[in-house]
């Protein structure tokens, strides 16, 4: 299989062998770009955007990494409006990564949509899966939060520091631990009365 075949099959959840000619050249690419892109901080808004959609498969307005940013791919991430990501992200986007707006990942956060195999011999002749990570809108996550395989993340949601996730987070919650777990909902008790006059 090409590269073009070889994504598609990615994304079908099925098994892939990791370890092929044109997936360790794609990788390679990628960090030469996540390179270039990292090496951009401090330089215009212009500059730094017009490296980031040379790497993401699409991203809206006013998406920022701080350095440093990694990822598998890229070719599988897509982002909308308003994302920023504090220091040290990783996105391991094999499965596919989407992203909402306005969501805040704060430093140390990974997501990861690819998994090696459970059999050793099946894991050393490189064999892996992959599952989409899927990020609603108005999302925070918090420091450290690992993001594993397949989970989705509901809507104004916020994700507590050092989660690990591994089954789907809903809406409008809190969410910690490890394993991460619903806490409670966020209620109008939350708001503070923050720049009210604005909404």
């Amino acid at each position: 299989m090409n590269l073009a075949e070889q994504r598609q099959h990615m994304l079908t959840g099925a098994m892939y062998d990791d370890l092929t000619p044109e997936l360790v050249a794609a990788r390679e690419k990628t960090v030469l770009l996540t390179n270039k892109y990292n090496a951009t901080f401090g330089q215009t808004e212009v500059r730094r955007t017009e490296v980031l959609r040379e790497l993401l498969h699409s991203i809206g307005e006013g998406v920022f990494f701080e350095p440093t940013f990694r990822c598998e791919f890229g070719f599988n991430i897509t982002i909308g409006n308003n994302f920023y990501a504090n220091f040290d992200c990783v996105m391991l986007d094999g499965g596919g990564i989407e992203i909402g707006d306005n969501v805040l990942f704060g430093p140390k956060v990974g997501i990861y949509t690819s998994n090696h195999a459970l059999d050793a011999q099946e894991r050393v002749k490189g064999g892996c899966y992959a599952k989409k990570v899927t990020i609603g809108n108005n999302v925070w996550v918090g420091a450290g939060v690992h993001i594993n395989q397949g989970v989705t993340i509901g809507d104004n949601t916020v994700i507590g520091s050092g989660s690990v996730i591994t089954k789907d987070i809903p809406a409008n919650v809190i969410a910690a631990g490890v394993p991460c777990r619903v806490i409670r909902e966020i209620t109008d008790a939350d708001k503070t009365g923050f720049k009210s006059e604005l909404s």
